[in-house]
């Protein structure tokens, strides 16, 4: 028995034995897998040939590699900003303000950081349009003014900074639009409140637009407001005070210089608003 136990023993010993050799040997077989690692060189020379021709997504491959792989590198900087602009032209404006603002955070006195502040007020002022905006006539004052005031802030931001920089002069321009924008945003508020019969907070728009978007367009429609709101109101002294002001600034006639306690009709209370062309050319083609 002693025997018979020993060699059955040794025969499943041996089997154990051949099974872990092969399996050695099997997994000895197989070759290392190695990754193609470019050069950041060739990296960035390839994200710039596709930012060329248009080609923004592979572009963001190859440049979001160069901040993996080589985040101290020679590039790295240049390719973070090359990154912002890639994000922007692939309509990605989450990424690309957050890409922006991580630039800006990281080298804030870097030469080009006016770029960065250009490309995230630019990223901004575009989500503030539809893609068919052109064909439909869409108002874009009606809309969320939130991408409007951060573009705004951010071209704001440029020019208090970088008054020389090359891209303070378009900044400026897109603030003149954005400004009207915002302004004529606050009007249409005002309206609403108006429809609702809410003179308080109508007034309180129009007020707003006068004390802080003044020289816009909107200007002359949030004093005829303000006459509107303040003599519902029985606020006939304001209302008096606002008509001057519009008076002198937009030649408007007078209004309410017998007015009373007793509201006028709403012909009698609001002159009478600019024309469709004046008010969306900004009074240029009045």
């Amino acid at each position: 028995m002693r025997l018979n136990t020993s060699n059955r023993f040794l025969h499943i010993s041996g089997i154990l034995l051949i099974g872990l050799m092969l399996s050695a040997c099997s997994s000895t077989s197989k070759e290392p897998v190695v990754e193609d690692v470019k050069p950041e060189a060739e990296l960035y020379s390839s994200a710039m040939v596709k930012l060329e021709a248009g080609n923004y997504r592979p572009a963001i491959d190859d440049l979001e590699a160069m901040e993996a792989r080589y985040p101290y590198g020679r590039y790295s900087e240049q390719a973070q900003l090359e990154l912002v602009y890639a994000y922007y032209r692939s309509n990605q404006p989450a990424a690309a303000k957050t890409a922006a603002a991580r630039f800006i955070r990281l080298h804030p006195d870097h030469e080009h950081v006016d770029y960065a502040y250009y490309l995230r007020g630019l990223t901004a002022f575009e989500e503030n349009k539809g893609a068919l905006d052109q064909y439909l006539g869409t108002d874009k004052a009606k809309r969320d003014p939130g991408a409007a005031r951060d573009s705004f802030t951010d071209f704001s931001t440029l020019l208090n900074r970088f008054p020389n920089s090359k891209y303070a002069a378009d900044s400026r321009v897109r603030m003149i639009y954005l400004r009207n924008l915002l302004a004529k945003h606050e009007i249409h508020v005002a309206d609403y409140y108006i429809s609702r019969n809410a003179w308080l907070a109508a007034s309180n728009r129009a007020k707003y637009v006068v004390e802080n978007y003044q020289l816009t367009p909107a200007v002359e429609t949030a004093l005829q407001i303000m006459v509107q709101a303040y003599t519902e109101l029985g606020l006939l002294d304001n209302a008096r005070n606002a008509q001057q002001v519009l008076e002198a600034n937009f030649g408007t006639q007078s209004i309410i210089d017998n007015a009373s306690t007793t509201p006028t009709t709403d012909e009698q209370k609001i002159p009478a608003p600019r024309s469709l062309v004046s008010r969306l050319t900004f009074g240029l083609l009045d």
